[in-house]
């Protein structure tokens, strides 16, 4: 960043490398290599002396004085753009290396890049390509941003879509294959009467029988299958059991149902939120990435687990999950819903310190992708867990709450 407005994005990427303009104040990762402690050290807030391209190269190099130093001195901040050996490197006024984005060895290259040793020129370099006329390079240096974030949208977008349409399909099979309430019903009577014939019938049955031959109440033939490794005796409680089972699951297979019902809705809201996104950045917030070590082993049932600016972030997917989640939060924890809409109840961990209000918008904004598709406005009310009081179900009253406002942008409102 030059100047408190703008700030000059330098894509150190193997083979695609290039400079970028962009007017955001988006968090950069933050990095604790050598190479970023000391671009930090020396090059905050350092005087800049020169900056200039050697030999018409593929190099940039700014020539700056530290701010840090306690005498004047200069170095050299050079960013190389050399397809695979592409390189950051901090010199000092004799040439020497201070450190490096990247290492190289004699075996890799002639051009050894390692701290404490004389960094040599570049080979020179005959361009093929034509020189590109450039009038106004900030506008050239912002199109760079829309090309590449426009490529890189494309190929994250697939790549979100295509997860979050599998698990949209596993949960579909999922929902199809529920058995029919009715055939339950019948499965349950077809048990009871098969358990009851066997009760009848068990002088007949002999320890190595697969199978009874016998006739049913009404005096109509019938054959039997029988369960392997079960004593004669024991063999009527199974079909009884099977019954009993049977008809547990005939009584909740609606909530089963609209389990998985609601979470195939889930996603689809969340296929379509990801259709929605504009910025790479968006599509992050909405499928992060695999985490950090910690996060990697972090999974729960109950919910979906998502990161904003390292705070933890639970959502509900259906009823049974959102009363799930007011259990499993504590009382300092946000608690977070749309108002005067069925929606996803939202948790944000908090460990007790304040969050940002950018973490506060960013979860508002999930909150409403996650349960609706509808364009529109909408006011999310947030607040502490322990002024949420639990109805019947996932129902609730809650007061002492904020409201933060979030738009979802759409065909119907697009200006």
């Amino acid at each position: 960043m030059f100047d408190r407005d703008q700030s000059y994005f330098f894509h150190m990427t193997r083979g695609e490398s290039f400079i970028y303009k962009n007017s955001s104040k988006r968090p950069l990762q933050s990095y604790n290599a050598p190479f970023d402690a000391l671009l930090h050290s020396l090059v905050s807030a350092s005087k800049i002396i020169a900056i200039e391209v050697p030999d018409n190269e593929r190099i940039i190099r700014f020539t700056l004085a530290p701010k840090s130093s306690y005498k004047e001195k200069q170095i050299a901040l050079q960013f190389e753009f050399t397809g695979r050996h592409t390189n950051a490197i901090l010199l000092n006024e004799n040439e020497v290396v201070i450190e490096a984005l990247r290492h190289i060895d004699a075996d890799s290259s002639f051009r050894v890049i390692r701290p404490g040793v004389e960094l040599l020129t570049i080979p020179p370099f005959e361009r093929e390509e034509e020189v590109e006329n450039i009038d106004n390079i900030d506008d050239h240096l912002s199109q760079k941003y829309f090309d590449f974030e426009a490529k890189r949208m494309q190929g994250l977008k697939k790549q979100k879509l295509h997860m979050i349409a599998k698990k949209k399909e596993k949960l579909q099979k999922l929902l199809e294959k529920l058995p029919d309430p009715e055939t339950l019903v019948l499965d349950e009577q077809n048990h009871q009467k098969q358990g009851n014939i066997l009760l009848a019938n068990l002088y007949q049955i002999k320890p190595y029988d697969s199978k009874l031959e016998t006739y049913d109440f009404e005096g109509n033939a019938i054959t039997i299958k029988l369960p392997k490794d079960i004593l004669p005796n024991r063999m009527s409680e199974y079909f009884f059991n099977q019954a009993k089972r049977s008809r547990k699951k005939a009584k909740n297979i609606h909530i089963e149902k609209e389990n998985l019902s609601t979470k195939v809705d889930f996603y689809a809201n969340m296929y379509y939120a990801i259709k929605q996104a504009k910025e790479s950045q968006e599509l992050e917030l909405l499928v992060p990435k695999r985490g950090k070590s910690q996060r990697k082993k972090e999974k729960i049932k109950e919910c979906e687990l998502f990161w904003i600016d390292d705070h933890k972030v639970l959502i509900g997917r259906n009823s049974k999950e959102n009363q799930a989640l007011l259990k499993l939060a504590k009382s300092n924890d946000i608690w977070m819903h749309i108002r005067d809409i069925p929606s996803s109840h939202l948790i944000i961990k908090t460990d007790k310190q304040n969050l940002p209000d950018s973490v506060i918008e960013k979860a508002a904004k999930l909150c409403v992708d996650f349960s609706l598709t509808q364009a529109g406005d909408y006011e999310v009310d947030y607040t502490k867990r322990r002024f949420v009081k639990i109805q019947e179900g996932s129902n609730v009253e809650y007061d002492k709450y904020k409201t933060v406002r979030v738009r979802k942008e759409g065909i119907e409102i697009r200006e």
